[in-house]
């Protein structure tokens, strides 16, 4: 579990930040006896975009390896998962979208060639023009 200090390193928000989203509900943390907030970092990187900027000698440390450890490790393995597997249909409807246009691209050249090769030569399009046959 984050403190709400560690919390805002690992995000690189600001402590009022993350008080604020708790407040609005948007991450779930608890108030110990102590009077410190205690913020489990899978609901916190789910908020913040999973993005780091510590090093990892911040991340707080649990030598006891709780069952909360490894449902922590379980739940940013799914995300990280989840996150891979939408940038990878992206980058299949991005590639189906890029064949298509190269295609079209082609189909339009070509059709464009062929307009090039049969129309008659300049000489004698403005001669039938003036009525020169």
């Amino acid at each position: 579990m984050y403190s709400l200090g560690q919390a805002a390193k690992a995000t690189g928000k600001s402590k009022s930040t993350i008080l604020r989203a708790m407040k609005d509900g948007k991450i779930s943390g608890s108030k110990g006896e102590n009077g410190q907030y205690r913020i489990d970092p899978a609901e916190l990187h789910r908020v913040f975009d999973g993005t780091v900027h510590g090093t990892a000698n911040d991340a707080p440390r649990n030598t006891h390896g709780t069952p909360d450890d490894a449902a922590t490790l379980r739940a940013e393995l799914e995300a990280a998962r989840s996150l891979a597997e939408e940038r990878g249909r992206t980058i299949d409807d991005l590639r189906e979208r890029l064949d298509r246009e190269s295609e079209e691209r082609r189909k339009l050249t070509a059709m464009l060639t062929d307009q090039r090769t049969q129309m008659p030569p300049k000489r004698r399009f403005w001669t039938w023009l003036r009525g020169g046959g």
